[in-house]
């Protein structure tokens, strides 16, 4: 399975962004989780709006599907202010970063997205246009020979970076960013927020027991929990005349193969690889991964996050291991490890 077929993968797929924007919040005030981050964004935006200067540069990093998108077209709206997207592989030529940064107002908004896969070419352009709002060109010659550099003013503006990977960031890059934050996973209680939210906008019929069991199984994660929740709303519609629920829930989380806490067939899988191939671990994440048929970037990014967050899995200096929590939600025999 590809890891965008994943019903419980982080990263948005196919049209969702369009879905996501139908539902994403639009004010701090509904923005759901992350307190400590959201009360010093409104200091930060309120002082900023009293200079009548923009707002620091700002990155925003953490695992997928936390709301690093959503936060970027909220701080345009608390800004009074319009925002341009981009995202870090769509830029390949300095003229595309000119092209983008020349079309900026004073006050923009601009987000890059997977802004740690910027090449290094990219970034030295960057770099006056974040500290001094200037942009150097290139004007005549061929090929980059016998031109002339030629430096053009820019309005002041705000770039908001995301990543899901802050330390691919090169240091430069990362010093010269006011804000920078972490997203965390949200509780059951936040995401059960969520839900409620998302299914008002919807106009889908929950029961407060659904909401808990769409919440639960959610990984820790609103963009999976608002795509559980439109799932579970196509069976409520042919099953339970469009309610959803806690039955509807259950059953349809169960035929989705969405488990009790979340894990799918992909998680189980990357588990039982451990267990039955290397007896629990430690194991190798290159070895791991050539075992499982997977590319170690994809477990290290979209399978363990929440499998070391809900502490099924640890990583240790001589490779991973599976835990005792594990074992029992499996129903494993825990027959001892390999070393």
């Amino acid at each position: 399975m590809e890891v965008n077929e994943r019903l419980l993968a982080a990263e948005a797929e196919g049209d969702e962004a369009a879905v996501e924007a139908t539902i994403r919040p639009q004010r701090l005030d509904d923005y759901v989780g992350q307190e400590s981050l959201k009360a010093n964004l409104r200091i930060y935006i309120q002082a900023a709006l009293q200079r009548n200067e923009s707002l620091d540069h700002v990155l925003l990093y953490g695992p997928p599907g936390l709301g690093k998108t959503t936060l970027a077209f909220i701080l345009a709206n608390e800004m009074h202010s319009r925002i341009r997207v981009a995202s870090g592989p769509s830029i390949s030529k300095p003229g595309d970063l000119a092209a983008i940064l020349s079309m900026l107002e004073p006050g923009d908004v601009l987000f890059i997205d997977e802004i740690h896969r910027l090449s290094k070419v990219i970034e030295e352009v960057l770099y006056p246009a974040m500290e001094d709002f200037e942009l150097d060109i290139m004007v005549g010659g061929e090929n980059g020979a016998g031109g002339r550099s030629v430096r053009l003013d820019l309005p002041p503006f705000t770039l908001v970076g995301a990543t899901t990977r802050a330390g691919d960031l090169s240091s430069p890059l990362r010093d010269r960013f006011g804000i920078v934050s972490k997203l965390d996973y949200y509780d059951e209680e936040q995401l059960s927020s969520i839900v409620r939210r998302t299914a008002g906008v919807l106009g889908s019929p929950i029961d407060e027991e659904a909401v808990h069991e769409i919440a639960r199984r959610s990984r820790g994660t609103p963009r999976i929990a608002n795509r559980l929740l439109r799932r579970i709303r196509d069976f409520a519609q042919v099953l339970n005349d469009g309610v959803i629920s806690k039955e509807i829930a259950q059953t349809s989380l169960d035929r989705l193969h969405v488990d009790s806490l979340g894990l799918d067939e992909v998680d189980i899988r990357y588990l039982r690889g451990i267990i039955e191939r290397f007896h629990g671990g430690p194991v190798g994440l290159e070895a791991l991964a050539n075992s499982i048929s997977e590319e170690t970037t994809t477990l290290e990014d979209v399978y363990e996050p929440y499998l070391i967050q809900i502490g099924f899995v640890n990583r240790t200096s001589r490779g991973r291991v599976v835990t005792e929590k594990a074992y029992e939600h499996l129903k494993i025999t825990h027959t001892g490890a390999l070393f």
